[in-house]
């Protein structure tokens, strides 16, 4: 049995994506936003050490992780003192980019093969991106990051390349919406296209991904306005190939 244990860094966030509720309110959890002390992170971690379930860590939940003053600082120290995977089996990150250095990504790949760690124990960045180009990148995201966020993460992958490893694999999520839904295929094949240069297994997923490899990830938006949105994201992902025909409403057990 696994666990599936967030410990947020922070509820702060960069960007204002029209999608998330993170964005529309001043306080994420009902109290002023906050940054983790580093003296909480050792403390959580510390606790794991008698877990007798598999632990998938992830530092995130509402906001954006990597915008924590000692994120490098707190991502390094897990992985360095989980020796034999003592503490946790699997982490993930998720993240929006913005704040994503050509040295936050080489931290990040070699993490990923640190030396007494299984395999896959970095298993996935998601990367939430949500558009193409820079324009439909404003509207959804409330920012002009477009351009940022796109070099940050074609440079992480060319960084994993260069350094010649598989993990971590990488989830490039899309949120289907009207404000974006006429860049979808377009994204699919601009990012399909980069992967596949650098030699990578591909998958195209409308739930959420569940193979190991690299995965382009159009996920449907939860909205109050819920019936459209899924007739929306269905008529999607059928026109690119990638989801049964059939139901109105395309939704697995495990999305997200």
């Amino acid at each position: 049995m696994a666990i599936n244990l967030n410990l947020e860094l922070t509820d702060h966030c960069n960007i204002k994506c029209s999608m998330c509720s993170q964005s529309m309110r001043d306080e994420a959890h009902g109290v002023p936003m906050q940054f983790m002390e580093w003296s909480t992170w050792r403390a959580a971690l510390r606790g794991l050490e008698d877990m007798e379930e598999d632990i998938h860590l992830c530092p995130h939940w509402l906001g954006e992780p990597t915008i924590h003053p000692q994120f490098d600082r707190f991502i390094e120290y897990a992985f360095a003192i989980n020796h034999g995977n003592r503490l946790f089996r699997e982490f993930k990150l998720h993240t929006n980019a913005v704040v994503f250095s050509a040295e936050r990504a080489a931290l990040l790949v070699r993490l990923a093969n640190t030396p007494g760690l299984a395999a896959d124990t970095f298993r996935f960045v998601h990367f939430s991106i949500d558009a193409l180009t820079p324009k439909t990148y404003a509207v959804v995201k409330g920012a002009d990051r477009g351009e940022q966020v796109n070099r940050n993460v074609l440079r992480f992958l060319q960084e994993r390349q260069a350094m010649g490893a598989r993990y971590p694999h990488v989830t490039l999520a899309f949120v289907v919406q009207p404000d974006n839904a006429h860049e979808a295929a377009a994204f699919v094949e601009h990012w399909r296209g980069i992967l596949e240069s650098m030699g990578r297994e591909v998958a195209l997923s409308w739930d959420w991904p569940s193979q190991d490899r690299d995965t382009i990830y159009l996920r449907r938006l939860n909205c109050g306005e819920q019936a459209a949105s899924d007739a929306l994201h269905a008529r999607i992902v059928r026109a690119l190939g990638i989801a049964p025909q059939g139901q109105t409403s395309l939704r697995g057990a495990e999305s997200f």
